[in-house]
C-alpha cells in the first residue's frame, strides 16, 4: 500500500473511531458482555438475540463490528449451513473486562451521561433500529435530513464534509475506474450536493455533459461549474434522461425498500439497451476484507447511528437488492478506498 493509501485509511479510523466507543458502549447498555459471561459456552446469534432483548438483524451488525474489533470472537458451526446461525459468539479477554461487575460501569462513565452521550443506544436497538424490521411506530426515514432545517450551523459543516469527501472518493473513481466512463455522453450524478464530483468527472473525461441533481434548497446554493448543468428534483419522483447515472454515497442512508424505489427510478432515466447505473459506496466483506474493512464496518455503525433504516451493505445484499430493481446483471470493482464501484445493467 503506498503512503497516500496507507494514511487515508488511518484517517478514516481515527475519524470513526468515536463510533467504535459508541458501540461498544451500547453492547454494554445492552448485556452483551454479561449475558455471555452467564451462559455456559458460545452462544448463537438467536440465543444472545433472546438473551438481551435486541433483534437479530441490528445484533448482527453489531456483532460483526465487535468481533473485527477483538471484542468477541466468532467460529463456525461447521455442522450448520451457512448462514447467521452458523456461527458461534464467545468472550474474549478484553470482552470479559466489559461485565458489570469489572470495567464495564468505567466504559460508559468516560462515555458521559445519557443527555449528553450521542451514537447507538440500547433503546433504540431494542425498539429495532437498524434491524431491517418494519416499525409503523417509527418516525420517517428522512428525519436525518430534515434536521438540518434546525441547525443551520451543523448544516454547514455536513456540506464541508460532502464536498471533501466527494473529492476523495470521486479522485479514487478517476484513477481506479476510468472505463466505466467510456462512451458516456451524458451523466447525471443524483445527490450530488453542489456538484464536486460531478464537476471533477467532467474535467478528468472532458467528453461527458454533467447534470449535478439534487434537492432545490441544495442545487439553489450551487454555483456554476463548466460543462455541469444544476437541476433541482427529488430523486423518489424522477431522475433526469442521461446515458448512466451515478449515485455516490446515497443508498446507504436508506432502507432496502426505498433504495429499490431509487433504483427503478434511475433505471427509469437511461436507455434500456446502453445505459448503466453507477453505485460508488462500501461493500462489506464478512469473511475478512482488506485494510478499509474495519472502517467500512465503522462506518456500517456511523449509518445505524445517524439514520433510520440505512446501512452498508455486502455484495449478496447489493446483488439482491439490485435484482429486485430489475436489472439483469452488475459488475463490482474494489478500489483501495473505502467504497467500490458497482456498475449495473438494464
Amino acid at each position: 500500500m503506498d503512503e497516500e493509501a496507507r494514511a487515508n485509511v488511518e484517517i478514516w479510523k481515527y475519524a470513526l473511531g468515536f463510533a467504535a466507543m459508541g458501540v461498544v458502549k451500547c453492547a454494554i447498555e445492552l448485556g452483551l458482555p454479561d449475558a455471555m459471561e452467564n451462559h455456559d459456552g458460545p452462544m448463537t446469534l438467536s440465543q444472545l438475540s433472546a438473551a438481551v432483548g435486541c433483534p437479530t438483524g441490528s445484533l448482527h451488525r453489531i456483532m460483526r463490528f465487535l468481533t473485527h474489533n477483538g471484542i468477541f470472537k466468532k467460529e463456525l458451526n461447521l455442522s450448520k449451513s451457512q448462514d447467521l446461525e452458523s456461527f458461534y459468539y464467545s468472550q474474549t479477554a478484553l470482552s470479559r473486562l466489559l461485565t458489570r461487575d469489572k470495567m464495564g460501569p468505567f466504559v460508559l462513565v468516560q462515555a458521559g451521561p445519557p443527555s449528553q452521550s450521542a451514537g447507538l443506544t440500547a433503546k433504540d436497538l431494542k425498539s429495532g433500529k437498524g434491524s431491517g424490521v418494519q416499525n409503523i411506530n417509527a418516525p420517517s426515514e428522512d428525519i436525518f435530513w430534515n434536521m438540518f432545517e434546525v441547525d443551520p450551523a451543523f448544516y454547514k459543516l455536513f456540506q464541508q464534509f460532502l464536498a471533501s469527501h466527494a473529492k476523495i472518493a470521486t479522485t479514487a473513481v478517476i484513477n481506479y475506474c476510468p472505463k466505466a466512463f467510456e462512451g458516456i455522453r451524458c451523466l447525471v450524478d443524483v445527490g450530488g450536493h453542489e456538484g464536486i464530483g460531478i464537476g471533477m468527472l467532467v474535467k478528468a473525461f472532458p467528453w461527458i455533459r454533467g447534470i449535478n441533481f439534487d434537492l432545490p434548497n441544495v442545487i439553489a446554493g450551487a454555483s456554476p461549474i463548466d460543462g455541469v448543468e444544476h437541476v433541482a428534483g427529488n430523486m423518489f419522483e424522477s431522475v433526469p434522461k442521461a446515458d448512466a447515472v451515478m449515485l455516490m454515497w446515497i443508498l446507504h442512508d436508506w432502507s432496502d425498500d426505498l433504495c429499490v424505489d431509487i433504483l427503478k427510478k434511475c433505471k427509469e432515466a437511461i436507455p434500456a439497451d446502453t445505459g448503466k447505473v453507477i453505485i460508488v459506496d462500501a461493500i462489506i466483506d464478512e469473511e475478512g476484507g482488506d485494510e478499509y474493512t474495519g472502517a467500512r464496518l465503522a462506518m456500517d455503525m456511523t449509518i445505524m447511528s445517524a439514520t433510520i433504516k440505512g446501512k452498508e451493505r455486502t455484495d449478496k445484499e447489493w446483488a439482491q437488492l439490485l435484482n429486485i430493481a430489475g436489472f439483469s446483471r452488475h459488475t463490482i470493482k474494489h478500489m483501495k478506498a473505502i467504497e467500490s464501484v458497482l456498475e449495473a445493467y438494464p
